[in-house]
């Protein structure tokens, strides 16, 4: 859908987004079973054997159908978190069975030793798909996906360009991943360990997420392999790249032979409401990174570039799992769904929806609302600081049957699967109508 469409949709909805009738929030189970399953374990017994490297939310999910989720005590949730921005089909989604089913039937797994026919087709559709990229590699997860991006960007720089100390330049408030490399990328203190002992040094150097001044300094500064950037933070507080930021990046690589990375693993595969998050601003990446809701809940992620940057050599990165059988049925799935079952479209139209009753409360809770912002499905809702912080709204939210996710101190996250209906839409903002006057 054209920006101009769904920004007329959000103008045209949100007079009317408060006033309109919500949907009764789902506090009762409409799922298969008639009778809820008790807990597998105590929690307790849980956090007996489970290493603590969660701050887990007192629910303990047992099944789930479509925008659906229910807890252990029989109660159901409207999921608006969609495991992160990853199961795009939802829950039980027959599509996603089907494929799953059939292919475990057939061969699961035989490692990349071997051609693997739905890997090989899985390339092409996202080649196919996405303007300037010609080659895959699969992998994982969206950590694995930014590492082999990293290291595919450290080889063109030393190899096609002759650099003797090349780094990786990123935004502060970005995530790239949990491996030393994209926790080192990742310009978040807080993730880099005490005495930052898990950065490695000299690795990458950060610039501020839409400053081109700042941009413009860093990389006068080092000898810069890639810029590596999201186009829209997910983890940072869902803010969005601009069109002359992202412009310059391009400008900047292109100048000077530097590869563009964009890191599309949470704003992309139809999230934002285009397949890919920059197509919003027209500028071509020369790697991008996806995993998340490629599979649709199915660890899947892909490293996709430019000929021009198709350095790796056999030996050069490998992983014994990336892009199996089973998780290429799954990520298959996703791609006939996008193809065949409007599933972007859905994901504009609802996004268009949700920003509209955002927006919305914005006016009407002004003093406890400082910013909405985001694109499609991926949106982020900036409460006042004076509130107590994301992470208790999320919990009121849930006490009241809708599952939300911090992206931040202050920023609360909505990222429903993209199979999410208009009447669900109202429902979650009708909760959080309720959680906004009571905070």
């Amino acid at each position: 859908m054209p920006n101009t469409s769904v920004r007329l949709l959000c103008s045209i909805a949100a007079a009317a987004a408060l006033a309109a009738p919500r949907c009764a929030r789902p506090t009762q189970t409409k799922l298969a079973a008639a009778t809820a399953d008790p807990a597998v374990a105590s929690r307790e017994a849980f956090d007996d054997v489970v290493q603590k490297t969660y701050g887990r939310y007192p629910v303990t999910i047992v099944r789930g159908s479509g925008c659906e989720l229910e807890d252990d005590a029989g109660r159901t949730y409207l999921d608006f978190v969609a495991g992160i921005s990853t199961c795009c089909l939802g829950h039980g989604d027959q599509r996603l069975v089907d494929a799953i089913t059939k292919q475990i039937q057939e061969v699961h797994h035989v490692s990349n030793l071997y051609y693997i026919p739905n890997q090989g087709a899985l390339a092409a559709w996202l080649v196919k798909n996405t303007a300037g990229l010609d080659k895959a590699f699969f992998c994982n997860s969206g950590g694995e996906a930014n590492e082999a991006a990293i290291k595919l960007s450290l080889k063109h720089a030393v190899q096609e360009r002759g650099l003797k100390d090349p780094v990786i330049l990123t935004a502060y408030g970005s995530f790239h991943g949990r491996t030393m490399a994209t926790i080192s990328a990742t310009a978040q203190p807080k993730y880099h360990g005490p005495e930052g002992c898990w950065q490695v040094k000299g690795l990458a150097e950060h610039f501020e997420f839409n400053d081109i001044a700042s941009l413009e300094a860093a990389f006068e500064k080092h000898e810069v392999a890639a810029i590596l950037v999201e186009p829209i933070q997910g983890e940072g507080g869902v803010r969005v790249g601009t069109q002359e930021f992202l412009q310059k990046a391009r400008e900047l690589c292109d100048a000077s032979g530097a590869l563009l990375v964009f890191d599309e693993v949470q704003c992309g595969v139809g999230r934002t409401g285009r397949l890919w998050g920059h197509e919003h601003v027209n500028v071509i990446p020369d790697v991008l990174t996806c995993a998340k809701a490629l599979g649709g809940g199915v660890p899947i992620g892909a490293m996709l570039c430019a000929d021009k940057a198709n350095v790796f050599a056999p030996g050069d990165h490998a992983t014994t799992y990336g892009g199996n059988p089973l998780a290429c049925a799954a990520a298959l799935a996703v791609a006939r769904a996008v193809d065949d079952d409007g599933l972007v479209a859905n994901a504009a139209a609802r996004g268009a929806q949700l920003e509209a009753g955002l927006r919305a409360m914005g006016d009407k809770y002004a003093g406890k609302i400082t910013e909405v912002r985001g694109r499609g499905l991926l949106l982020g809702l900036e409460l006042s600081s004076e509130l107590g912080g994301a992470a208790k709204f999320v919990q009121a939210a849930a006490d009241r049957g809708l599952l939300l996710v911090p992206a931040g101190a202050d920023v609360v996250r909505f990222v429903p699967p993209l199979v999410v209906k208009a009447e669900q839409v109202d429902a979650a903002l009708g909760i959080l109508e309720e959680c906004l006057a009571e905070a």
